[in-house]
């Protein structure tokens, strides 16, 4: 595989040329980056267009899941989202939060950045911000946020424990974070591991769930509790181009899982004043067979 930056260079790339194209051919593909697939519509994205503050331009069909509604924002606090692309996550951030709030959109791809504060200005938000920048070295201040939510970004981030390390530092004591990202359970073939376009894709660049999991716990979150997890199946017409159908059929019959997982986690320290609520209420309004869990 490529070293770290060529890497950074492979997703900003392509993650500029998603910001120009059409909405249907990223919802059709992996995360938006792969080639498209006939067999399904939807790979990894959810809908979001039910939710309260959607914006329809600002959606790219780039998420694997709806980290927003699992983050428990409260009006007036302070908000960022890792890896922001058009803005849809921070809209809809914003409507949680209000006016007295604030919320910061964080990229390292300029076409995004660009998209996003169109959107932003047509939207007439003045507590909306999108800064430039690698979510491994965040353009922000200590202790500046309540929460932080992501969706389908840490998965391309060569050096994810420099992320996780980073949102301990940027969120405030007590604050939290509600995440989307995609996992592994078992190895994916060396085809898939070792395929730029798949990296790009959110798929090659996943780590083991345990692996996840461990690095948010070592860094000294607590709470920390999986909200939404959900397979994602890779349609045959993407993975041919991949696999021989020997390869294919082993990948499928194998033990190998790709997962979809919203992970809440909490900086220790002095809670706010204002009431929260509790993360087991969190969970129950994840009521099975309601297609969220």
């Amino acid at each position: 595989m490529s070293t770290s930056e060529e890497l950074k260079q492979i997703v900003k790339d392509k993650y500029a040329k998603i910001a120009t194209q059409e909405t249907a051919v990223n919802a059709s593909s992996c995360c938006g980056a792969t080639v498209s697939s006939g067999e399904v519509y939807n790979i990894m994205t959810d809908d979001y267009s039910a939710v309260d503050g959607y914006e329809a331009d600002a959606d790219l069909a780039l998420g694997c899941g709806l980290p927003t509604a699992f983050a428990n924002i409260q009006k007036g606090d302070v908000v960022i989202d890792l890896g922001s692309g058009a803005g849809n996550d921070c809209f809809i951030a914003r409507h949680e939060t209000g006016e007295t709030g604030k919320v910061i959109g964080i990229d390292f791809t300029e076409p995004m950045i660009e998209k996003a504060r169109i959107n932003s200005d047509k939207l007439g938000y003045n507590n909306v911000e999108f800064r430039y920048g690698d979510i491994e070295k965040m353009p922000v201040a200590d202790d500046t946020a309540d929460v932080i939510v992501s969706n389908c970004v840490l998965n391309l981030v060569p050096n994810k424990k420099n992320v996780i390390a980073e949102i301990f530092r940027v969120l405030k004591p007590g604050g939290h974070f509600s995440i989307s990202d995609i996992v592994l359970v078992g190895e994916l073939p060396e085809a898939l591991q070792h395929d730029a376009e798949m990296y790009a894709g959110c798929v090659s660049g996943a780590i083991q769930k345990e692996e996840y999991l461990g690095f948010i716990e070592d860094q000294g979150f607590s709470n920390i509790t999986i909200q939404k997890e959900k397979t994602i199946d890779i349609p045959d017409d993407i993975l041919s181009k991949y696999l021989d159908e020997e390869g294919l059929a082993q990948f499928k019959s194998g033990s190998t899982g790709i997962f979809s997982v919203t992970v809440y986690a909490e900086k220790p320290g002095a809670k706010k004043d204002k009431p929260r609520v509790k993360l087991s209420e969190l969970q129950n309004s994840c009521a099975p067979g309601s297609g969220c869990c």
